[in-house]
């Protein structure tokens, strides 16, 4: 008999943030050479000035220029470090690209690391070349260099390589400005083209797994690059069993109601080892390739992967895991990585009905724990650095005022301006915003009973104080430039002025129930004992570590049956295990840096 404590094993995998951005393709000793004078830009130099003088030096388009490297490094130099993939700069030039960048210029390779302008440079003569091997001259119309942007991507994969020259010609059309985290503001004006894909015909591709139709067949959106490398469902010694379970969901199963997103700590390569590997207990559905973007499926969407450390959610969600290290910042995510992202929980969204929001599109660590212990040692990925607002916009799901309340708010602070002060890491762009005691910077920030109180306050990955991006809260006060919302059973304070941090929101408004001085939060919504049927063992309903007090308002995003699946052993057939549906009701709220439940029959629904 499997016992239930193995689900909620903490992961081996899944932690939080970040990732290489792409790295391009080896090329071939350049064809032909080219001359080019001296650059008398220094570093310091203003990048869009760089981005142009490369331009026409190397008669490269600038919008192809400015395109290919927003949608690399989102325009981010890094300092000469290698990003997760071996690249360097802006241009991410790597391997054979950069020895041919440095041929080309003439100069040494570390030159082009650490130097923008040079790498800009290096990169522009690079794309001159590619676009001479894909239609034998340097196009004068920039919708001719399809085939020079599909090889300079990550991959020799046809469908990656092409996905992302899409992309590149999607931002020029869309157009784009951002402000570095050096402070270099880049502006990409917008031009309505539409690209020559004949000019990739000459890009050699190798043959893929997705292009030898992989067995099964890949749940994902057309043209999003994706196969399929199925973890194991075996039965190991005695009654244990790993590494998911299997059912028929939605249809015979649980609903599908959540897709959580998480990091992986480990390379895309030794993800996929531990996810095969019946003998570590963990598995998602997906996994995604930070260089590329490409897809692996490794569940069925019908089966109930062990990602999530709570098997309510595990039995309710959609694992995504996108390869990365914690803690190495914002600017390592691929653009890449977040459109294939999006483009994939579009595309779940729409399968399984699944609202595009953010009580249903969560991070690992809004998953609540199961009981008081659980709740302390869950997990923290895709943490501060994930743009929670950037990838709602790409599903077309942006984070926006709702223009319905002024007690209900949403907290939104501007991600490339917010960068706040964290423990041994540089202010970079964040999507959180600190919460203290008081209406005053120099307040004790708050503390959380799951939370050890030592731990350091301004530690990227300390959950306690963070109020996130996307969550809704109810506005209890306000003083100043502060606003304080109902947040983990205290009221918490930010700094909000002239409510730069927040937009309206919308949600249920609940409260303990008249009568009672106090309720208690769940992380499941479970029936009670008395709903199983007869013979099946129920599960035990714990409440956390938490009380809300009268008074105390928040923000609920609909109310759930309880329910459970039960998967107690091997099965070789779906069909043995159930869903119980019971009784109770539940409202899921936003608690505190995670979500939670409350019984229906033990609060009151609060009118403005």
């Amino acid at each position: 008999m499997k016992s239930w404590g193995k689900v909620l094993l903490p992961l081996t995998i899944s932690s939080l943030l970040v990732g290489g951005y792409l790295s391009p393709l080896p090329s071939q000793a350049p064809v032909f050479s080219i001359s080019v004078a001296h650059a008398e830009e220094e570093s310091s130099t203003s990048l869009q000035h760089a981005f142009e003088q490369a331009s026409e030096e190397f008669d490269v388009p600038l919008g192809i220029l400015l395109s290919v490297s927003y949608n690399i490094t989102n325009w981010e130099n890094h300092s000469g470090s290698p990003s997760f993939s071996g690249g360097y700069g802006i241009m991410h030039l790597s391997t054979n690209t950069l020895k041919s960048a440095a041929a080309l210029l003439d100069r040494k390779a570390d030159e082009l690391k650490k130097d923008p302008v040079q790498n800009i440079r290096g990169a522009a003569a690079v794309l001159a070349q590619y676009a001479q091997d894909t239609t034998g001259h340097i196009p004068k119309n920039e919708e001719d260099w399809y085939g020079a942007v599909a090889k300079y991507s990550a991959t020799d994969r046809k469908a990656s390589a092409l996905e992302f020259a899409d992309q590149v010609y999607q931002t020029i059309n869309e157009g784009v400005e951002r402000e570095t985290s050096e402070g270099q503001i880049l502006q990409l004006v917008a031009k309505d083209m539409e690209p020559n894909t004949d000019t990739a015909e000459k890009v050699t591709f190798a043959k893929t797994t997705s292009e030898k139709q992989s067995t099964p067949k890949p749940e994902c959106p057309k043209g999003l690059d994706c196969d399929f490398i199925e973890a194991p469902y075996v039965q190991l010694e005695g009654s244990d069993y790993s590494n998911h379970d299997i059912s028929n969901r939605p249809r015979k199963g649980p609903a599908i109601n959540y897709i959580v997103v998480h990091n992986t700590e480990e390379t895309y390569d030794d993800t996929i080892k531990i996810f095969t590997d019946p003998l570590r207990y963990v598995s998602a559905h997906y996994v995604i390739r930070s260089k590329d973007g490409h897809v692996t499926q490794m569940l069925k969407n019908k089966d109930v992967g062990w990602h999530a450390g709570n098997w309510y959610f595990n039995s309710t969600s959609i694992g995504i895991e996108h390869e990365g290290y914690a803690i190495e910042g914002a600017n390592w995510y691929t653009e890449n990585m977040y459109r294939s992202s999006a483009k994939l929980v579009r595309y779940l969204a729409r399968e399984y009905d699944i609202p595009l929001d953010r009580n249903h599109i969560i991070g690992h660590d809004e998953v609540p724990g199961m009981k008081p212990p659980n709740q302390s040692k869950m997990h923290e990925d895709p943490g501060p650095f994930w743009d929670w607002d950037h990838y709602m916009e790409l599903m077309n799901a942006p984070i926006k005022d709702k223009k319905k309340s002024k007690k209900i708010i949403t907290i939104k602070p501007d991600f490339k301006h917010n960068r706040p002060e964290m423990t041994d890491l540089k202010a970079q762009p964040s999507n959180f915003l600190y919460l203290r005691t008081a209406p005053d910077n120099d307040a004790s920030f708050i503390i959380d009973a799951a939370v050890k109180p030592d731990r350091d306050e301004t530690d990227p990955l300390n959950w306690a104080n963070k109020a996130v991006t996307g969550r809704t809260f109810y506005l209890a006060d306000h003083e100043d430039n502060w606003d304080a919302i109902w947040f983990g059973g205290q009221k918490a304070w930010f700094y909000n002025p002239n409510g730069k941090n927040t937009v309206s929101g919308k949600g249920i408004l609940v409260t303990p129930k008249k009568g009672k001085d106090s309720i208690p939060v769940y992380g499941q919504a479970y029936p009670n004992p008395e709903d199983y049927p007869k013979g099946e063992e129920s599960q035990t309903v714990t409440p956390l570590q938490y009380t809300i007090e009268k008074g105390q308002v928040y923000v609920a995003a609909e109310k759930v049956k309880s329910s459970v699946f039960l998967a107690p052993a091997y099965v070789l057939d779906p069909n043995e295990n159930v869903v119980i549906i019971g009784k109770e009701h539940f409202y899921q709220i936003n608690f505190n840096h995670r979500l939670a439940f409350v019984k229906v029959a033990d609060v009151d629904v609060v009118k403005e």
